[in-house]
């Protein structure tokens, strides 16, 4: 990676319902970090003063892809720190976790429009969804054309997942700054609306980047990140058998009704015999050439 580190996947969640403790997903380590203090200029109409903890949890990985978290809730007390480790117990039969929220589709492969890594827009049928969405458009407003809504979704259970878009920056990913701010006018547009009883008054909400791995539309977003690697799912057509592979590649072009690829010269794609050195003439000259419709999934690429 250029930056020379992991990009994180920054997440806030804000909620009339019980105040929530977030989780940090790494397959890496189960470690608990110290707790990290919120600015309390996060809700400050609020008496609570938010106190996250952050936590190692293995079972979130797929969920929470290399994320950093800040956390409140709008209960007028503090949920205490706890420092028993079934405290961090995260999994319930009900498709909650322990901290009270819903899980966004855990453990299933996210896929184009999904409403969460696939971006897209998702309401699931809830009478008050467009008028969630309709809200979350209007505070985007208040925003530079440099934001915008990468995805967004509802669950009947009462939930918000929003994910917002940095156009700028490398992976698309705002500072936690960035989404505190927008979580804080969407939460008072949200309150305004449960007062006039158009939508309910318990709806908990998640503000979030998209995460550094997302996934990419064909051509759509290849022009954005073409100087950096993505992984490429797709299916090759030998003698009538659809084989599905995949690999690390760069864009070379866009033409007409396909792309081409070459090799990303990372980790993956070396000889591991070679101790470092870079890829062969044969392979900086290797094409793949790929019609929009063969490939399945593409997604930047991290190597770590």
């Amino acid at each position: 990676m250029g930056n020379g580190g992991i990009v994180f996947r920054l997440l806030l969640r804000s909620s009339r319902r019980p105040p929530p403790l977030c989780f940090v997903a790494s397959s890496f380590s189960t470690a608990k970090l110290s707790p990290l203090p919120l600015p309390t200029s996060l809700h400050p109409s609020s008496s609570l003063e938010p106190n996250p903890i952050f936590s190692f949890a293995s079972s979130f990985t797929h969920r929470l892809l290399h994320g950093t978290a800040s956390v409140h809730g709008k209960n007028g007390h503090q949920q205490e720190e706890e420092e028993d480790p079934d405290f961090y117990e995260t999994a319930k039969d009900d498709g909650e976790t322990s901290d009270g929220w819903e899980e966004e589709d855990d453990g299933v492969e996210p896929k184009l429009g999904d409403g969460g890594d696939g971006g897209g827009v998702v309401l699931q049928g809830v009478p008050w969804g467009e008028s969630v969405l309709s809200i979350a458009y209007d505070v985007l407003k208040l925003f530079s054309d440099d934001f915008k809504l990468y995805a967004f979704k509802t669950s009947p259970r009462g939930y918000i997942y929003v994910r917002l878009d940095k156009l700028s920056h490398e992976y698309g990913c705002p500072s936690m700054e960035e989404l505190q701010s927008y979580s804080r006018e969407y939460t008072k547009r949200l309150d305004e609306a449960g007062e006039r009883r158009e939508i309910p008054d318990d709806l908990a909400l998640e503000v979030s980047s998209p995460g550094a791995e997302r996934i990419l539309k064909v051509p759509d977003d290849l022009d954005r990140f073409k100087d950096m690697a993505m992984r490429v799912c797709y299916i090759e057509d030998a003698e009538s058998n659809h084989t599905e592979k995949s690999g690390v590649f760069l864009l070379d072009s866009v033409e007409e009704e396909h792309c081409v690829w070459k090799l990303a010269d990372v980790k993956e794609n070396r000889d591991p015999n070679s101790k470092g050195r870079p890829l062969s003439r044969k392979q900086k000259d290797w094409r793949l050439k790929l019609p929009f419709d063969k490939h399945k999934t593409t997604m930047l690429h991290l190597e770590y």
